[in-house]
């Protein structure tokens, strides 16, 4: 026996070889970064010449230097480091969205579970989520009076059209056979629900909480050019206006990679809550 162990005993060499990634890992890390690579290059080369209207990246970082170090800033007014700038917008996008997906799930599962309603409202939803955002601002200020509840009422009113829309179609393909059982097991409306309809329908209600966040972050940062005050959507029109085409675009980078992490924020949630999702 103790021979058998001392022959399975890996030297710190083979640890080590075996703790390195392998060529497949290696290689889907380095084709993003090869990629981000050739694009950055591309763009400074473009923008090498004196007519260029757009700023290199290497123009970008050097110009707003002072903003990507220091995130941080306080000062009056709108006139902030984009750490604030951004954590206004997400406190906003957190609540709408929040309502969004309280109200568009608690309506989704109503309508999935009833094929006449569905039937009923299913196109006035569809013509309702082709809306643009910024369409609905204008009757949000004359309906609300304030700037505030209306970009709220903007983000709700953007996200929460893919989320009814997923939750009750998750709702209606639920297996058959899955119903068939709880009438035979003779089932309670709650316990249907927790362990057969939420359950069925969570993969479903995780895809339209993706794209729902997706677009409440669209939606803010599109509504907060209008609204104003602090908010990385202000901060880039704000930056038009003063003719500061670095800051437009590191914001821009910035709203991009937020746009990004809360994508995957909600995808990680959803594999942990529902671990069958597709």
């Amino acid at each position: 026996m103790t021979t058998t162990l001392e022959g399975r005993r890996q030297s710190p060499v083979q640890q080590l070889l075996a703790a390195l990634p392998d060529a497949g890992s290696l290689q889907k890390l380095a084709a993003p970064v090869v990629a981000i690579g050739v694009f950055l290059l591309l763009w400074q080369l473009l923008t090498l010449s004196p007519d260029a209207t757009l700023p290199g990246p290497a123009k970008v970082v050097s110009e707003t230097w002072g903003l990507i170090v220091d995130p941080f800033f306080r000062g009056s007014g709108t006139n902030q480091g984009l750490f604030w700038q951004i954590a206004a917008s997400l406190q906003r996008v957190a609540l709408g969205f929040s309502l969004a997906a309280a109200v568009g799930i608690v309506v989704g599962i109503l309508i999935g579970a009833n094929a006449l309603i569905y039937s009923a409202l299913d196109p006035l939803f569809q013509v309702l989520r082709t809306i643009p955002p910024l369409a609905w601002l204008p009757i949000s200020l004359a309906a609300i009076q304030q700037s505030e509840p209306a970009a709220i009422f903007v983000i709700f009113i953007t996200a929460i059209w893919p989320i009814i829309i997923n939750t009750a179609v998750g709702v209606q393909q639920i297996p058959q056979d899955y119903n068939n059982v709880a009438r035979v097991l003779q089932l309670s409306r709650p316990k249907y629900f927790f362990k057969v309809l939420l359950p069925a329908a969570l993969p479903y209600i995780f895809t339209g909480l993706k794209i729902g966040v997706g677009l409440s972050w669209l939606a803010i940062v599109a509504a907060e050019m209008l609204i104003g005050g602090v908010g990385i959507g202000f901060f880039i029109w704000d930056a038009y206006n003063s003719a500061k085409v670095s800051e437009i675009v590191l914001a821009l980078v910035y709203v991009g990679l937020v746009g990004l992490l809360l994508d995957k924020l909600v995808g990680f949630i959803g594999k942990l809550v529902a671990p069958t999702e597709r």
